[in-house]
């Protein structure tokens, strides 16, 4: 294949969520040409609103993206939108080509690249989702508080996620929808706070006025403020896989430190792609670390690479 361009690079952060744009930020600002491959597509696109961020309540995730683009371009940083198709390490490099053909080379590489969100198949929960439909209640509980709530069961944790949101709700709905059968204690528990438990097959969600949502089962309907769920997580992990990273024994998971940093050297993984309850707020806390130790790790590269050639100089 013939690249259009080469170019090289002391970081490329892939992912421009706000765990990959915190680590692109810090690295920046750290005099580190860095450079960010975007796909896109973040987790919380399709929601309005983004909830709990500190000085940014309320504001739409492109928003905040945009922002956050634009802080790290002001800091020399640059964005590229487009997908990494190949990934290797040669010779304690980083050598990544872009759906485009174009070729970086990178000292370090982030990957940040978050998950995908595998929805119930109930027919008109993907219309709904990150709207009438969500899945974290200290994101949405606020703005609910009081109202109907509805829980979709997928598994044992919606049995706590009910429990939680009944602190905003005293009208929490749970349909387990075949997928969790509570046991006589959580029965007993659940009676004890007044939520509701409907055993009938759900067979559709839709959006009625007002922006409500009503669930659906072949012999009765439920209007409801809004609809919590726990959709099954599949983390956007292919290229630390690719790159020859570490799984945790005995599980899938790719196996990163404290500091963010895999088993390959000059290899991190910061936000969602490693720990999918991270929130907007979390996740730039968590990719910022993660681009601190970054930095020190090529300081550290730095000093050895003086040392060698200074001795090299005979000095």
């Amino acid at each position: 294949m013939t690249h259009a361009s080469t170019r090289s690079w002391d970081a490329v952060v892939i992912g421009g969520g706000s765990a990959g744009l915190a680590a692109a930020l810090t690295l920046a600002r750290a005099l580190r040409t860095t450079l960010i491959v975007d796909a896109g597509l973040p987790r919380n696109g399709a929601a309005p609103h983004s909830h709990g961020v500190l000085g940014f309540d309320g504001t739409p995730p492109g928003e905040l993206l945009e922002r956050g683009r634009a802080e790290f371009e002001r800091f020399g940083g640059e964005v590229i939108l487009g997908t990494v198709v190949t990934a290797a390490a040669i010779d304690g490099r980083f050598d990544l080509v872009l759906a485009d053909g174009d070729r970086h080379l990178a000292r370090a590489v982030v990957v940040a690249t978050g998950v995908t969100d595998e929805l119930p198949t109930v027919p008109g929960l993907a219309e709904q989702w990150g709207r009438g439909v969500v899945i974290c209640p200290y994101c949405d509980g606020w703005e609910i508080r009081g109202g109907r709530v509805g829980i979709l069961a997928t598994g044992r944790k919606s049995i706590s996620q009910a429990q939680l949101l009944r602190q905003w709700s005293e009208h929490v709905i749970f349909f387990a929808n075949g997928s969790v059968t509570l046991s006589p204690s959580e029965q007993v528990e659940f009676a004890a706070r007044n939520i509701e438990v409907v055993d009938e097959l759900v067979v559709g969600i839709e959006a009625v006025s007002d922006g409500r949502v009503a669930v659906r089962t072949h012999g009765n309907a439920w209007e409801l403020e809004i609809i919590f769920t726990a959709p099954r997580v599949s983390p956007n992990d292919h290229l630390l896989r690719e790159l020859g990273a570490d799984t945790v024994q005995g599980g899938p998971a790719i196996l990163v430190d404290a500091r963010g940093a895999t088993s390959v050297p000059g290899l991190w993984a910061a936000g969602n792609v490693v720990d999918a309850s991270l929130k907007v707020p979390t996740a730039l806390g968590n990719g910022m670390s993660t681009g601190t130790h970054v930095n020190e790790a090529l300081v550290r590269a730095d000093i050895l690479h003086a040392v060698a050639g200074s001795r090299d100089s005979g000095e």
